[in-house]
């Protein structure tokens, strides 16, 4: 019995063509065995992938493309908004495609079970696998897909985890629209959550003076300071879930007040979802703070 997660181990690849299984020894007769056995996934013609593939990434090469946008950057542990429906990268001549369940028949508007197609050349293909395409590719093809401050947090939370360099950005934004080279300048490796990103749109919004990752001796780091009077941290359930969490953080809380300063901790279902209420807040806390100190 041939031991699949080897030979694809070789490739280093999660899905390989028939050439390539060809080209390692494989014989026809053991692909056929492989796929009856269920060992073996024969995702169209000639391409084949292990059982546990992400059923994403499977939906996208069975449909004729790669995994793309916020469904890569998902795969690539990069923080990704929305990313409900499959999001696949397909080249901008492709043809024959097909639908995304294992029926083998022609893509339509009814069959698609919902995948996003991106009709893009690829700009790193080296980088890309046959699965899915590279983070620079992903994140530009989020520039035309997502919220302008959702991409700025993947960007971000790309950089703050080493995965993209300066240089690869250079080069993203060299094929993004126009319009949206006004995001460049505000970009910031230091958010270490897509959360926290949004958060800082939110006061950049407001026109506040605002300073990040602040260090206060008694307290430790802050994620936002706002005009000086108004701590703001991006709460989300992975770091501040527990009593524990929760006594810890109403613990700073104190101390942000002893010293005279406000805190606000909006939740991730606020930050992402009612900005508008975040932002209201924030400027209402804010001016507060500053009608107080000038009494």
């Amino acid at each position: 019995m041939r031991d699949w997660d080897e030979v694809f181990g070789l490739f280093g690849e999660a899905v390989l063509s028939r050439a390539d299984l060809m080209a390692a020894g494989i014989r026809g007769r053991e692909l056929t065995i492989g796929v009856r056995s269920g060992s073996l996934v024969r995702l169209r013609r000639d391409h084949y992938c292990l059982p546990q593939l992400d059923r994403a990434a499977q939906e996208a090469v069975r449909v004729g493309g790669k995994l793309g946008c916020v469904s890569a950057l998902k795969q690539y542990g990069v923080f990704a908004y929305g990313a409900r429906h499959t999001h696949v990268q397909v080249d901008p001549f492709a043809s024959r495609l097909r639908s995304p369940a294992p029926e083998w028949a022609r893509l339509t508007e009814f069959n698609r079970g919902g995948i996003e197609l991106h009709w893009l050349p690829e700009l790193a293909e080296q980088e890309s696998e046959a699965h899915r395409v590279s983070i620079m590719d992903a994140l530009l093809e989020s520039l035309y897909c997502q919220h302008p401050w959702h991409t700025l947090a993947s960007i971000d939370n790309a950089l703050h985890q080493g995965l993209i360099t300066r240089d690869d950005l250079d080069a993203v934004f060299h094929y993004a629209p126009s319009r949206l080279a006004r995001l460049e300048p505000l970009i910031d490796a230091r958010a270490e959550s897509g959360q926290e990103t949004v958060l800082r749109m939110i006061v950049h919004e407001t026109g506040l003076p605002y300073e990040l990752q602040v260090w206060f001796s008694d307290v430790g780091r802050v994620d936002i300071l706002v005009a000086g009077c108004l701590v703001l941290e991006a709460d989300s359930r992975a770091f501040h879930d527990g009593w524990e969490a929760h006594v810890r953080d109403r613990g700073r809380d104190l101390a942000f007040a002893t010293m005279g300063l406000a805190s606000l901790r909006p939740a991730y279902q606020h930050t992402m979802h009612r900005p508008a209420l975040v932002k209201s807040a924030i400027e209402g806390l804010v001016n507060q703070q500053l009608r107080h100190t000038l009494r």
